[in-house]
């Protein structure tokens, strides 16, 4: 009896301190989001006033008008609306063919060929940055959206891993069944494999459209003229020389975070169970 108590009480001692920790976290990771909100609902001078309060003091939505008036903000929208739209466009054209090609099609390679994907997986993008951008200013492609797009009709190797570690869960008797019918390669895939794959299909349009959204890096190297700029370039543009206007700041931030979690919470019970699925077998 005294056994069960003590295993009882170890158990619930251990629930209690991976409640504290998952608690912890979240309150780690939230809390510059709050700090966002409430900046961007203050004035500038109140986001420095001490002591620092959580809510603002004087609460304020004229930082939000006031941003979009120094930046041309829907100008910038409409161009990182369209670089994010054709990117999940090309990485769900491209990732789920290469993909089946690796899991469901038996060709002497596909191991080899999906061991080199994952290895190209640790080379970080600014090894490649330098390269790829010599080749795009060869091709006069620079000051252009094809560096930013073009990538994506070609798939990448995590989202072409997430793939085909799904589909590798589906059973080959649907394949065989469909094939027996007189399905060829393609209906096979369309028809059969790609319903399937819903939920590791939302959770690459996910990631998908966050790296297209948020992308900071590759604009930068290849935009230089300012209609072409994006959002997450055109943020810097607060960032002053001696002073920055935070509250303004954190207002466009914030409208420019707003689209990414709306889209994440529409998506989030496939999101979910995509991650979970495609991570069952390697």
């Amino acid at each position: 009896m005294k056994t069960i108590q003590y295993y009882q009480r170890k158990k619930r001692v251990l629930r209690l301190l991976r409640g504290s920790m998952v608690f912890l976290l979240c309150v780690i990771f939230i809390t510059p989001f709050i700090v966002m909100i409430s900046t961007s609902f203050r004035t500038n001078s109140d986001a420095f006033t001490k002591p620092v309060s959580l809510l603002p003091r004087v609460w304020t939505l004229d930082n939000f008008p006031a941003a979009m008036k120094v930046i041309p903000y829907w100008k910038y929208m409409g161009n990182t609306l369209l670089i994010t739209a054709l990117s999940i466009i090309g990485n769900l054209l491209s990732t789920p063919m290469v993909a089946y090609s690796l899991a469901k099609i038996k060709w002497r390679g596909a191991s080899i060929i999906s061991g080199l994907l994952m290895a190209t997986m640790m080379i970080p993008y600014s090894v490649t940055m330098i390269p790829l951008y010599k080749v795009y200013s060869a091709l006069h492609l620079t000051n252009t959206y094809v560096p930013l797009i073009l990538p994506t009709f070609f798939g990448s190797s995590y989202f072409i891993i997430i793939m085909r570690q799904f589909m590798t869960g589906i059973s080959d008797s649907l394949l065989d069944a469909a094939k027996i019918d007189g399905a060829n390669e393609f209906q096979r895939y369309l028809r059969i494999v790609l319903p399937l794959c819903k939920p590791a299909m939302t959770t690459v349009a996910i990631y998908a459209f966050m790296n297209a959204w948020s992308d900071y890096l590759a604009p930068m190297i290849y935009i230089t003229k300012t209609e072409k700029l994006t959002l997450s370039l055109g943020l810097q543009q607060f960032m002053g020389e001696y002073s920055t206007d935070w509250a303004r700041l954190m207002a466009a931030a914030l409208i420019f975070v707003i689209p990414v979690v709306v889209f994440y919470i529409i998506f989030q019970r496939n999101f979910v169970q995509g991650v979970s699925t495609s991570g069952l077998k390697a």
